[in-house]
């Protein structure tokens, strides 16, 4: 699956404001609700509040990749979220969290989800990528270099 299929540039924000994983998940949840086909924003957060007891999605390099099924939803959703500040989020390197990429997907879609995390994962392993995303200006830019680093790099 690629990523391009699954995030939209609307999807996308830069300002996150947020200090803790909680308070992110949150902020990232509520900002995309009409976006989550009448799902409720509680029901989306403590999900991946759920996720995260399992084990951190931080990571590490300044990425958390929080992901969820989700009860309901029609179709997986990808947001993408920026920190300039960083967010603790007890990340496996135990540094601060700036890039956060959100998926969310229906209960019976456990093949394209784990598909969509390796492409994820591929394409933020490379540190010229995560500071594109870090240094962009605005949405345009952060989804633009999303779309050419696939593109470049493939997806799985």
């Amino acid at each position: 699956m690629r990523l391009a299929d699954v995030l939209d540039e609307d999807c996308i924000t830069v300002n996150l404001q947020s200090k803790d994983k909680s308070e992110v998940l949150s902020e990232i949840v509520t900002g995309f609700a009409s976006k989550l086909e009448g799902v409720e924003v509680s029901v989306v957060v403590k999900a991946l509040l759920e996720r995260e007891r399992l084990g951190t999605t931080g990571i590490g390099h300044g990425v958390a990749i929080p992901h969820g099924r989700i009860k309901g939803l029609g179709a997986i959703k990808v947001f993408f979220g920026r920190s300039k500040k960083g967010v603790e989020y007890e990340s496996m390197d135990r540094l601060p969290v700036h890039i956060f990429f959100l998926i969310v997907a229906p209960e019976n879609s456990a093949s394209a989800h784990l598909k969509l995390l390796a492409s994820i994962s591929h394409l933020l392993k490379y540190p010229e990528i995560r500071l594109k995303l870090i240094r962009a200006a605005d949405t345009a830019e952060v989804y633009r270099t999303i779309i050419e680093a696939e593109r470049k790099l493939g997806s799985f």
